[in-house]
């Protein structure tokens, strides 16, 4: 193995563009996604112009191929295909997008032909470290989770019970527990330790969460980010809820509960009757904060997001960073400059929504970044 260096890596959330000029969803964000050595993020979106829409897709996703040479012009090296979406269009959806990824020279992972290849890590090496990169999902319609044959994603399925709190009290709100598989968890945890085996760094990336609940992280997403851990992942970066979610730092591995939407077209590109339907009107009724308008019909919340920036020193990781970004009415995100107000307003949402929920971060101003530390330790 080559000498090891200093080493810089970037991860977004959702992108999915569907628009005459793909490329035109990276304009604001083009020379921030670059500054870097090794840029990482999530694919939500079927690349592809075949298939059948899957009759239990609540918003079935497709762009055209060219999406993927889009991707690897913007800086992209790899990308996690697993969430909710990889099997919208049905498995020539599925096949075309691993298809013209590979042809774009764009790794895909977390998601494959059957469950062995979407348990299989991208490794990519850098600056002399070896990376590797595994991707589950959480968020799964039925059949969309790969097996031994069958397509889909890598899966890491929780389950849900309602607990009443006062038994006394007929029709009082139940309290919600939720756990992960065992099987799941102990097969990420496998993936994990064996590709410590191959690689420096082992970063896991997860489609997860509450989508549109502003700051609550599931009981199983604390179980699955301990696990990840303790196995030896040196950071988990999480997607799916559409917001930003809280950080925290668990024996000094940085968790990003959800980075939110990136670089995504609003749900209408995709399906101009969506905004009318019971599911849209319902997945709205989740955030208190939303107010859409013609422009822009998802609640303001969802244009606050960022990019995840990971400094290691060899395969120590030294500085965590998140850069704040705004999205605007054409859904193209773009960063910000650390004297912008919206800037400002990221920040301190992070801050609130973290502290919330009982996770220890502290923010420092950086860069026109912010320098993300444990609030449990001394660390400056």
């Amino acid at each position: 193995m080559a000498s090891q260096g200093s080493v810089s890596v970037q991860f977004v959330g959702d992108c999915a563009a569907k628009r005459a000029r793909a490329a035109e969803i990276f304009m604001g964000v083009q020379d921030a996604l670059r500054d870097c050595h090794l840029l990482v993020g999530q694919l939500e979106t079927v690349i592809t112009e075949r298939g059948s829409q899957a009759p239990h897709a609540a918003l079935a996703m497709r762009t055209s191929p060219e999406f993927a040479a889009v991707l690897r012009d913007a800086g992209f090296e790899a990308m996690s295909f697993a969430g909710n979406h990889c099997l919208d269009w049905g498995r020539e959806g599925f096949s075309d997008t691993l298809a013209h990824a590979a042809a774009a020279g764009l790794t895909l992972f977390g998601a494959g032909e059957n469950l062995a290849e979407a348990r299989r890590p991208a490794i990519v090496e850098r600056q002399g470290v070896r990376f590797a990169w595994l991707g589950y999902s959480s968020i799964l319609p039925l059949g969309y989770w790969a097996d031994n044959r069958r397509p889909g994603c890598a899966p890491l399925r929780a389950f849900t019970a309602y607990e009443q709190i006062e038994h006394d009290q007929p029709g009082t709100p139940a309290r919600i527990l939720s756990w992960p598989h065992s099987g799941d968890l102990a097969d990420m945890v496998e993936d994990i330790v064996a590709a410590r085996d191959r690689a420096d760094v082992v970063l896991v990336s997860i489609h997860w969460g509450l989508h549109m609940v502003e700051a609550e992280i599931a009981d199983y997403q604390r179980d699955i980010a301990r696990a990840a851990v303790s196995a030896g992942a040196s950071a988990i970066l999480g997607h799916h809820p559409h917001i930003l979610k809280g950080v925290e730092f668990i024996d000094g591995v940085p968790v990003f509960y959800s980075l939110g939407n990136f670089a995504i077209e609003q749900p209408q590109a995709f399906d101009p009757s969506i905004v009318e339907s019971a599911s849209f009107r319902h997945l709205m009724s989740l955030n208190l904060n939303a107010q859409p308008d013609e422009l822009y019909v998802l609640p303001p919340d969802t244009r606050m997001t960022g990019i995840a920036r990971l400094e290691f020193d060899g395969s120590q990781l030294v500085r965590t960073y998140f850069r704040p970004a705004w999205i605007g009415d054409d859904s193209v995100p773009r960063t910000l400059v650390c004297d912008d107000p919206q800037f400002g307003r990221t920040a301190d949402y992070l801050k609130r929504i973290s502290a919330c929920q009982g996770l220890s971060l502290r923010l420092r101003e950086e860069n026109d970044m912010l320098l993300l530390t444990d609030g449990n330790t001394d660390q400056a």
